[in-house]
């Protein structure tokens, strides 16, 4: 692992040197020491992590949410649909100001936006402010999960990008794992809206790691003006490329289907299982498999290539939702045939997931910012209306959220054969960080 990643004033430029010297920007910065590859991951994925205690965190207290504000049905689900919709809109801003004012001021001001929203989602008195305030909340705090990828690709491209972005993700979905465990440990000191306030001193403690720790990586000659031509071109150019388009919009429809899972989750446990007490168990089992994943992903991606391993694994997912779907169409379907082959497909999830990611992001080194931003609306969004749409489907079943997987797999392997022209497996992609075919 390289100890030296960048410090502040020399960000990765255009020599593949640990030492390169890149022109420095202009514009006023901290004196920042050099922030080492294990700092910088862990910060990432803390900083991901925090849109995702936002919406595990409250699932356990969905139940008493509703009670409490006088909530009916499967409407309780908008409290994290509404969020993960407006997080996907909300992804196309960032991007495109962190291109031209450097990627901290951006971060912090979305991780600002971030506490402050998680204190007024505590002291709301109504479903509709709360589902008001969850949208501002991921609309305006979308660059907590938009930028970390920009600043990765900032640094490094190919296969290395992928394998960093999987050790990002190995640590953020520890945090599924255990957030609705959080969740309920809260609820035994605290109502529902303690949560909240979790929400808000998470956000503050990694917010003040940010602020002392990340140095600028964005570099004078990959500023960007803001101007509307120019920011629909760098969009336009992110996802004009055919090679690209089908790993954007097959990650959002395969992601869809696991925001349906996230959206109907303590409903599915609780109700259709009859097993409420299980649910943290669960969903710590079926997030786990995925951060497992991540770090079997991490070990190999580099020498299998992030397309031969992804690939692999839209077949397998494929599969497996088949026979999910077949377990969900027999008379009582019972939790322990559930279970494994979701905690299975989820474990796929991880090496499609931040693949796909590096895949789509690779050509576009000098435009990460947008690149980034406008991949993540696609995606986020996509996911989030999809997910919303299998959420409600609930029936007491596991027959929706079934077929939504083996679809989604169906489709995203169409749409990964159509960027590839139909040649799938293929080798891996060298670290092409200091200028690509795509510059």
């Amino acid at each position: 692992m390289r100890n030296e990643v960048w410090s502040s004033g020399e960000a990765a430029g255009k020599e593949p040197s640990m030492h390169g010297s890149a022109r420095p920007s202009s514009r006023p910065k901290r004196a920042i020491k050099a922030i080492g590859e294990t700092e910088l991951i862990w910060m990432m994925a803390m900083l991901m992590a925090l849109q995702a205690f936002g919406i595990d965190a409250i699932l356990p207290a969905l139940d008493d949410v509703a009670a409490s504000l006088a909530i009916e049905g499967n409407d309780r689900q908008f409290i994290v649909g509404v969020y993960l919709l407006t997080a996907g809109i909300g992804a196309l801003v960032p991007g495109a100001l962190a291109d031209r004012f450097g990627r901290r001021p951006i971060l912090m001001g979305s991780i600002a936006v971030y506490i402050a929203l998680s204190l007024a989602s505590a002291a709301v008195t109504s479903f509709e402010a709360l589902v008001a305030v969850r949208a501002a909340q991921g609309f305006f705090g979308a660059g907590i999960v938009a930028l970390p990828p920009a600043i990765i690709r900032d640094r490094v491209g190919g296969d290395k990008m992928a394998r960093m972005m999987s050790l990002i993700f190995v640590i953020f979905l520890m945090v599924p794992a255990i957030a609705p465990s959080l969740g309920e440990v809260i609820l035994l000191v605290a109502d529902w809206r303690a949560i909240f306030l979790a929400m808000a001193m998470q956000g503050l403690i990694i917010g003040t790691w940010v602020y002392f720790r990340l140095p600028e990586s964005l570099t004078e000659e990959n500023c960007q003006e803001i101007r509307p031509r120019v920011i629909a071109r760098n969009m336009g150019r992110a996802l004009s490329l055919p090679s690209v388009v089908g790993y954007v919009f097959g990650g959002g429809i395969v992601f869809g289907a696991l925001f349906g899972f996230i959206n109907s989750s303590q409903q599915l446990i609780s109700e259709g299982f009859d097993s409420p007490d299980l649910f943290p168990i669960v969903f710590g089992i079926c997030a786990g498999s995925m951060a497992l994943a991540s770090w079997s992903n991490s070990r190999i991606v580099e020498r299998f290539g992030a397309r031969r391993v992804s690939h692999t694994a839209v077949f397998a997912f494929i599969a497996v939702a088949s026979v999910q779907v077949y377990f969900a169409f027999q008379h009582d379907e019972k939790l322990w045939q559930f279970v494994p082959l979701m905690a299975i497909n989820m474990m796929l999830l991880g090496f499609i997931g931040s693949n796909f990611g590096s895949i789509a992001m690779n050509p576009f080194y000098n435009i990460a910012g947008a690149a980034s931003s406008v991949h993540g609306f696609v995606r986020l969004t996509l996911a989030a209306l999809l997910g919303a749409a299998v959420g409600y489907a609930y029936d007491g079943t596991a027959q929706p959220l079934a077929l939504s997987l083996l679809g989604a797999g169906l489709v995203c392997l169409a749409l990964v054969l159509f960027s590839e022209k139909g040649k799938l497996f293929g080798p891996p992609e060298p670290d092409t960080a200091y200028g690509t075919e795509g510059d």
